[in-house]
């Protein structure tokens, strides 16, 4: 009973529902999609071994490396919204298991960023580059009408989220 309550919980909407059929299949639609990322998300972090702090850490490493950027233990934490305290904790396991590379910095001798290893790459690319690729391939299939206006359709739902203020 648990896991079913769950499972439609995801379905819920807490407001009235769209007033046309197509209004209420876009929407299920949605939280239909929102749903099977949720759980694509689980089996990623699942099958990853790490923490979810500790894979979105290394996923936004990963990211910064193939952007040429570089990340400080400072910048990670800020964007991971963790403490210097936690971050330190982070950094040092993601460094024991060969994912991650303390590189002093080129002009200030006291810091350094944090590299990811070829290791992490593999292990990010593992773990989501079959979600992602799936994706692709789905919307690849659409057409270009149809991406457009589903497109279009997404950008203005995502707008109208942004755009509600912060919760007292």
């Amino acid at each position: 009973m648990p896991k079913t309550i769950v499972r439609h919980e995801e379905e819920h909407l807490y407001s009235a529902p769209p007033e046309t059929e197509a209004g209420r299949a876009l929407s299920a639609a949605l939280l239909r999609l929102r749903r099977a990322q949720h759980a694509q998300e689980n089996r990623a972090l699942r099958s990853s071994g790490l923490s979810n702090l500790d894979l979105r850490a290394l996923r936004y490493l990963v990211q910064a490396g193939r952007d040429e950027r570089f990340l400080s233990p400072k910048d990670l934490g800020f964007v991971l919204g963790t403490s210097s305290a936690n971050m330190t904790n982070i950094v040092d396991r993601l460094v024991a298991k060969g994912y991650v590379e303390r590189v002093s910095h080129p002009t200030d001798r006291r810091a350094h960023h944090l590299m990811p290893t070829e290791a992490a790459v593999r292990h990010v690319d593992i773990a989501l580059g079959e979600h992602h690729s799936r994706l692709v391939a789905e919307i690849d299939k659409l057409g270009d009408e149809v991406a457009a206006t589903t497109a279009l359709a997404i950008a203005r739902i995502a707008d109208a989220l942004d755009a509600l203020p912060e919760a007292p």
